[in-house]
């Protein structure tokens, strides 16, 4: 469970990054508040996730998914570049987040 805990808090950072880019600096009220709502929701499941995952390990998983998770949405979505070093590196990240999963004894 907290590993699935883990993950819907990795996608709701992605969700955090994406609208704080559309919230234009808090001055559209849609995008703001769901910046917010976002941001609180993945931190808040994110402590609970701490609850039985070491908390190096949950926040190592945590922080790389939303890092790639929010790479990969700026590519499909807002025209980030797709150069192949970047695409290179968003793959270590992946694999560094399921290899953390994989190892771990939970």
């Amino acid at each position: 469970m907290a590993w699935a805990l883990l993950g819907i808090a990795g996608i709701l950072e992605i969700a955090f990054a994406f609208y704080m880019k559309g919230s234009e600096g808090f001055t559209r009220l849609v995008p703001g508040v769901l910046t917010v709502i976002t941001g609180l929701s993945s931190v808040f499941l994110l402590s609970l996730s701490l609850r039985t995952l070491p908390v190096g390990t949950a926040y190592a998983v945590w922080t790389g998914i939303g890092a790639a998770g929010t790479a990969i949405v700026g590519m499909a979505l807002l025209g980030d570049s797709t150069a192949p070093m970047r695409l290179l590196c968003i793959g270590v990240i992946l694999a560094g987040v399921i290899g953390l999963k994989v190892v771990s004894g939970n």
